[in-house]
């Protein structure tokens, strides 16, 4: 199996390392430290080397952050892992509520003027420490190397896999093309620094498995004006490439990366956003003009080739079918027999039988009653529940060489009350409104969010989490820049995929989240219609969404119509693709409602 059910998380560990650390402060002159999640290259997943969130307090989400003083330790966290905080970190750790609490608002109410908190500059991009320092007027942040490091005597090897080609007929437009066209967009700058492994492997054509769950190529890159790169990677990794890069792409070792920086001759673009701070120390400490802009392979990358398209579409089809073959099984187990790392190991036992499977996309959500609350629930050994009556919230995914699927299903096991059927029934309204919507090109996500929520806010629910993220092409599930989300900012461009995942939470109770896929492409024009271009979304996503969940009588007859016509394209679309048990009860579950 792709995924492990072992505990990673360790909060008996948290005091001890927690006094370590702070020994090490002390004899720093340092009355704080700030421990990121993120890595240098700002993704999600981390390697096992730079999990240092994760090995020093036991919180093992994809985002937050620890500030660790010599009295107190904050373990920030956004509204997806506010109830996993508490189950994974020590007393010692006192979980903080953010964005609603930022760390220069926390670092100020905890520290005295004149006092010095260090933070390793590879791990916080410009933007960040930007913020930071205005948000802290007179405590100051000093650089430092990582303290958490110095404490870590069993620290993991940075990762050294293999990197590979992939397809240009999967990926649309050759690497040469792409540093070509990209080249010529990054003027008056003469180079562009990229941080980011998906730009990176975009860019190039190339994936590898250097982090958990996604395709990726750790290193470095600058894209010159002329027409070249310089890649600075492990060359080992890149034994099994042949000439696949050709004579655009140098290579250098990793370390050569900040000594390069300061022989550039500028002006050299960087995005604040995603660009270490140690980057543009060493511009600046060289004399060299900068120049903040957007990572240039951000939007291209985004808005997907035809052949990008064409193959997100086959790697749902194949999706959906063994989507369709686990729902099957899963209908067909007594109530009570199974457990939560049953229905994870069939999931991909199913997804494997495609013969296709490279990866999970993430780590399976199996979220049986409680634990559907926890929003990026990972089942462990020890937190392992019977699946017994009530709501079973299934979030998972697969990595195929041509797309990246990530699909929710809320999932009736048994019997629920009228709350569960109401609360499933707004979420659907709310995945619906979406689906339907056509709006004037130059919309951002943040201009469309509130349309997933009014359902739930009639009756006073809502959720914490952003309606949608965009994903990748055989890259990250969770791809930037565009998100449907209140802070998404980048208008909608055809060719982008997105999520689609309104939810509601009941803490303690149960979970609802309805996810598809879905595309964003060009509308056809309507009569007598006035504005120059709309667009909307195709949905990617194909497999039944659970109808005896609904109640009936809180759908418009508009919604009814837009879920029998999905249902019925599903059948028409995976029906081929399954025989025996699964189609007949795909036949069952896409019935009119």
């Amino acid at each position: 199996m792709f995924q492990s059910f072992t505990e990673t998380a360790s909060p008996d560990q948290g005091p001890p390392r927690l006094a370590a650390l702070r020994a090490v402060m002390r004899a720093e002159g340092l009355d704080g430290f700030i421990i990121p999640r993120a890595d240098a290259h700002q993704g999600e997943y981390v390697a096992e080397r730079d999990s240092r969130l994760a090995w020093l307090t036991g919180f093992t989400g994809s985002a937050g952050y620890c500030v660790a003083l010599r009295d107190r330790a904050g373990v920030f966290v956004d509204g997806r892992y506010r109830v996993q905080v508490r189950s994974q970190v020590a007393d010692v750790f006192t979980p903080v509520d953010w964005p609603e609490m930022s760390l220069g608002q926390w670092i100020t109410d905890s520290l005295s003027t004149g006092s010095v908190v260090g933070f390793d500059p590879w791990l916080h991009t410009v933007s960040q420490i930007r913020e930071l320092e205005t948000a802290v007027g007179d405590i100051a942040l000093r650089r430092s190397a990582n303290l958490v490091d110095r404490i870590w005597e069993d620290q993991p090897p940075p990762p050294a896999t293999p990197a590979f080609a992939q397809p240009v007929d999967l990926a649309g437009e050759s690497h040469e093309a792409k540093i070509d066209r990209l080249a010529g967009q990054i003027t008056p700058a003469a180079t562009a620094v990229l941080t980011l492994p998906d730009s990176i492997c975009w860019l190039l054509n190339i994936r590898g498995d250097d982090v958990p769950r996604t395709p990726f190529v750790q290193g470095f890159a600058l894209l010159h004006a002329s027409g070249e790169v310089t890649f600075f990677v492990d060359p080992a990794k890149l034994d099994g490439l042949g000439d696949h890069l050709g004579p655009k792409v140098r290579v250098l070792p990793v370390g050569a990366f900040l000594p390069a920086l300061t022989a550039l001759e500028g002006p050299v673009q960087i995005d604040p956003h995603s660009c270490p701070m140690i980057v543009a120390d060493a511009l600046r400490d060289a004399g060299i003009e900068i120049i903040e802009a957007q990572d240039p392979c951000a939007l291209p990358k985004a808005c997907k080739t035809r052949a990008e398209l064409d193959g997100a579409r086959a790697a749902h089809l194949r999706d959906g079918a063994a989507m369709v073959r686990f729902l099957c099984w899963l209908d067909n187990q007594p109530v009570g027999s199974l457990t939560e790392i049953d229905v994870v190991r069939r999931l991909e036992a199913e997804r494997a039988a495609t013969n296709a499977l490279r990866d999970i996309s993430f780590d399976t959500i199996s979220g049986a009653g409680p634990n559907g609350a926890i929003v990026h629930y990972r089942v462990t050994e020890q937190t392992n529940r019977s699946v017994d009556a009530g709501l079973l919230l299934v979030d998972s995914g697969g990595q195929y060489v041509d797309g990246t699927t990530d699909i929710t299903r809320t999932i009736l096991v048994g019997s629920v009350g009228a709350e569960e059927r109401r609360a499933f029934t707004l979420v659907l309204k709310g995945m619906i409104a979406i689906s339907r919507l056509r709006w004037p090109k130059g919309l951002a996500g943040r201009d469309m969010d509130a349309l997933a929520r009014v359902a739930l806010w009639e009756h006073g629910l809502d959720y914490g989490h952003g309606t949608g993220h965009g994903v990748g092409s055989y890259l990250s599930v969770h791809e930037g820049p565009q998100r449907l989300a209140r802070t998404g900012t980048v208008p909608f461009m055809p060719g982008m995929i997105l999520s689609n995942e309104p939810g509601f939470y009941r803490e303690g109770a149960f979970g609802i989240r309805i996810e598809n896929l879905v595309v964003v492409e060009e509308a056809p024009a309507l009569p007598g219609q006035t504005v120059p271009e709309m667009l909307r979304f195709e949905t990617l996503t194909h497999a039944p969404i659970d109808t005896r969940l609904i109640d009936t009588g809180l759908l418009t007859a508009a919604e009814r119509d837009w879920l029998n016509t999905y249902h019925a394209e599903v059948l028409a679309r995976i029906g081929p693709l399954v025989d025996g048990g699964p189609a007949a009860w795909l036949a069952e579950a896409c019935a009119p409602i």
